[in-house]
């Protein structure tokens, strides 16, 4: 994410938005970048891999 990206992204918030929105919006748009970054990549888990990992973690409790 660029300096200039960052600004657009401010720009399009309400004016009486808080620090707490500002830096929700940057994390949430970090995040959908990280993931389509791995998507590109593909670093991904299959549905059956997911459920094994889930079942492997849900019986571990």
């Amino acid at each position: 994410m660029l300096k200039d990206d960052v600004k657009q992204m401010i720009d399009k918030l309400p004016e009486n938005c808080s620090i707490e929105d500002i830096q929700y919006t940057l994390y949430v748009r970090s995040k959908i970048e990280k993931g389509q970054k791995d998507i590109d990549e593909g670093n991904l888990l299959s549905h059956d891999e997911v459920k094994a990992r889930m079942d492997k973690w849900l019986n571990k409790q």
